[in-house]
């Protein structure tokens, strides 16, 4: 099942063919990598999650450093308790200027979490937070605000993905400037995000998708901070952030954890293109059988075994979260 502008489609072919499309609403535009997603809730309902692209607009004060009032991109959500036949209880859950984002879950407790990352003023930067529904997405709850600082159209904490951890905690992996993804951890179903601190994943300012499999596993998808065997120039400091950053794309990396994200598999080399690879999205099709996909680059579009990856990917694991990280 996915949805492009015309509506809701699925295919019972393998993606090799599709439906006539079901209409859903205006603002879903899946020419913008990661700005919605569609998920299936136990109960039979269907949950979007969407940027409202049909009138989005970034306007920023480069002398200032700050997003002008005219500064636009709102977050919506949409339900459908008919297998998409008709749509309710759409509804804003941010204002102002919002973007990218890189998950949309449900637990095993049947709570619905979605993260967002949000652009704020003075001094203009990123922030992230997520929110939670108990109703399949009747309504909805928003979490703390994640902040750490920077000054930038591109600096911030951005781009958020999001897994269950076996224990029932949540993870967060945060895109940002600083070499690594920072990562976020709720102990309370996303209400709340109190533990924060750098990962031990060393990425460019870009991001990544999360997900938790069938097999207890976590996978990450993303692009590293350095291509294998060089290392990647740094941009900046400027208008679009405060600190000089890697912005290497040019490849995607593929690592696993089976201890709740406290320490990782050797990244191994899922693929690499000249004009760049970013954006990824992880889809296990079903159990083990995992496929791969870039919004940006490519185009990518790759079917694996878990299992295969996994052996060999684990010949070396990268440090504990926590350890000394250069």
């Amino acid at each position: 099942m996915t949805v492009d502008t015309q509506g809701l489609r699925t295919s019972k072919d393998e993606g090799k063919t599709w439906s006539e499309p079901q209409p859903v609403c205006k603002g879903i535009n899946p020419k913008e990598p990661a700005s919605f997603y569609v998920l299936r809730a136990g109960s039979g309902a269907l949950v979007i999650v969407y940027l409202d692209l049909s009138d989005d607009h970034f306007s920023w004060d480069d002398a200032a450093g700050e997003p002008k009032p005219d500064c636009r991109c709102e977050f919506w959500a949409i339900r459908s308790l008919d297998g998409g036949k008709t749509w309710i209880d759409r509804q804003r859950l941010l204002d102002g200027y919002n973007a990218n984002f890189f998950g949309l879950i449900q637990t095993r407790a049947g709570r619905i979490i979605v993260t967002a990352e949000h652009l704020v003023s003075n001094p203009g930067h990123w922030v992230a937070c997520s929110f939670m529904s108990e109703n399949d997405g009747k309504t909805w709850k928003r979490s703390n605000l994640i902040d750490l600082g920077g000054h930038g159209h591109h600096d911030g904490a951005t781009e958020p993905t999001i897994a269950e951890l076996s224990d029932g905690r949540l993870l967060m992996l945060i895109r940002t400037n600083l070499d690594r993804f920072w990562q976020v951890f709720s102990d309370d179903g996303g209400r709340y995000w109190r533990t924060i601190q750098p990962s031990s994943i060393d990425a460019s300012s870009s991001p990544g998708h999360l997900v938790r499999l069938n097999s207890g596993r976590l996978v990450l998808v993303w692009n590293r901070l350095n291509p294998e065997g060089g290392t990647a120039p740094k941009g900046g400091p400027g208008v679009a952030a405060e600190c000089a950053a890697s912005w290497y794309r040019g490849a995607l990396s593929i690592a696993f954890s089976d201890d709740n994200a406290r320490s990782w598999t050797k990244p191994l080399l899922l693929a690499r293109a000249k004009n760049g690879l970013s954006y990824p999205y992880v889809f296990e099709r079903r159990a083990g059988e995992l496929w791969f996909f870039a919004g940006f680059g490519g185009p990518l579009r790759v079917r694996a075994n878990e299992e295969e990856l996994f052996q060999e990917a684990k010949k070396n694991s990268m440090p504990e979260s926590g350890d000394k990280v250069k």
